[in-house]
This record gives C-alpha cells, sequence and structure tokens, in this order.
C-alpha cells in the first residue's frame, strides 16, 4: 500500500505545504490528482472561506458555507466537496501519477468525501498524500489498516517519499 500522510504546525499549514509540493510536483512533469486547500479573506462570521483548486489545473471550488455570526455547527458544503470527488475521480481515470488530498476529514472519517476515491487510487496502485489533523488521525489509521507512513512536513521528505514509491512501482 503506497499511501502516506502529513500533519503540518499552525493554521494553514498542511494546505501551504501540499499546494507547493503539487507545484513542484507539476513543473517536474508529474500528473497530479487530487485537491489542494487554499483560505480566504474572513466572511460574514469572520471565519475564512475554504476553497480547494482540483488538481491539476483547476477549477477553484468553495467548499465552506457561511452560516451567519455565531454560528458553531461544521461549515463544509457537503454538496460542494462530492462536486470536487466528481471531478478528481473523472481525472483520475484519465491517469495520474499521484493523488493528493488536502484533507482527511470528517467527512472521510465517516466513509465519504474523498474516502472511496482514495480505496480507489490505493486499489489501483497510485500513491496517496493525505492532509491530516490530529483530530481525525484515529480514524485515517483504521482507514489505512495503520499502513500509512507519517512525513515529516517539508518538501524534501515528501519529495523522498514520492521518488521512492515511483521506483518501487
Amino acid at each position: 500500500m503506497r499511501i502516506a500522510c502529513t500533519i503540518a504546525n499552525g493554521r494553514g499549514g498542511t494546505d501551504d505545504l501540499l499546494a507547493s509540493f503539487a507545484q513542484v510536483l507539476q513543473e517536474r512533469g508529474q500528473r497530479i490528482g487530487g485537491t489542494v486547500q487554499f483560505n480566504t479573506a474572513p466572511c460574514d462570521d469572520r471565519k475564512c472561506d475554504m476553497d480547494v483548486r482540483v488538481l491539476p489545473d483547476g477549477p477553484v471550488i468553495r467548499i465552506s458555507q457561511s452560516l451567519g455570526a455565531g454560528a458553531r455547527g461544521c461549515r463544509l458544503d457537503p454538496g460542494a466537496l462530492e462536486q470536487a470527488v466528481g471531478l478528481v475521480a473523472e481525472r483520475l481515470a484519465a491517469g495520474t501519477d499521484l493523488l493528493i488530498v488536502n484533507k482527511f476529514g470528517k467527512h472521510e472519517a465517516e466513509g465519504r468525501g474523498f474516502r472511496p476515491l482514495i480505496a480507489e487510487a490505493i486499489g489501483r496502485d497510485i500513491p496517496v498524500l493525505v492532509g491530516l489533523n490530529t483530530l481525525n488521525r484515529p480514524a485515517f489509521d483504521a482507514f489505512s489498516g495503520g499502513m500509512a507512513e507519517q512525513l515529516d512536513a517539508t518538501i524534501p521528505a515528501l519529495l523522498t517519499w514520492f521518488e521512492n514509491v515511483v521506483v518501487a512501482a
């Protein structure tokens, strides 16, 4: 199984790391599929908007919804997330060297979102790199059967892993 995860420190750190890594690989001519997340200026409820760029070249999809001031519920727009999943699935079918999933989040922990696509990629022997947070770590470990490699949150560590799994293939 060729699956790895990474956890960067700081708000948005994993998002920035995965976006930079995807750019490096694209500049090297690799076929990258998946999503990277970008957070933009605060919206009306003072939280950032969450957008994902479908790799390799878009579109950008807003995956957050404004719930209004004082709301405490999950701001993820499940319909927008599923739209992104569908676009990534189309590109995965066309061929890719790596699937990047910006976050193994609550939806994935519950069996939705990118989880079926991650499983499909693994079944097709496509390497998978997932952004992770500590809250969803137990669900990710259960999903991956503890077989995922945790990588340091640096471009060199991600590159070394990718180069090793490509050579191993």
